[in-house]
């Protein structure tokens, strides 16, 4: 009777591993506000084209000395982006940015990025289907 219901543990077991379907991951945004959003401008330190996340990193001149803060800013992965026209090219250190984003809750120099503005040229690069004019800025 003991090998009956071992075998019987064994093949339940292997049925189960063999039927259950993986589950994707998700890297959750809660870390943001969704309610609030910010509008930035500064220069690309950073601008890395990697999965889950594609991220830059922003300094702003800040303060009365005109200090530098860097700004960590995230955004989909690179196959969302590029059906949005973005490419691994498409910041350069040094680049003169604008960004409307949701900033971190806990008021940490970070923020998920919707639209960036190339100063220079004008272009813009969206992560989503709404434009930056549909968004609530302060």
């Amino acid at each position: 009777m003991k090998t009956r219901t071992l075998v019987s543990t064994a093949l339940l077991s292997a049925a189960t591993v063999l039927v259950a379907s993986p589950v994707p991951a998700h890297h959750s945004f809660a870390p943001f506000e969704d309610t609030r959003i910010r509008t930035l401008e500064g220069t690309v330190k950073t601008f890395r084209w990697t999965n889950p996340h594609v991220m830059l990193t922003v300094l702003l001149k800040t303060g009365v000395l005109g200090q530098p803060q860097e700004w960590t800013i995230v955004t989909s992965g690179p196959a969302i982006l590029t059906r949005f026209g973005w490419r691994a090219n498409s910041l350069q250190t040094g680049d003169r940015v604008r960004v409307v984003c949701n900033p971190l809750r806990d008021g940490a120099p970070g923020c998920r990025l919707h639209t960036l503005t190339m100063l220079d040229t004008g272009q813009s690069l969206k992560t989503k289907l709404s434009a930056a004019s549909d968004l609530n800025v302060n």
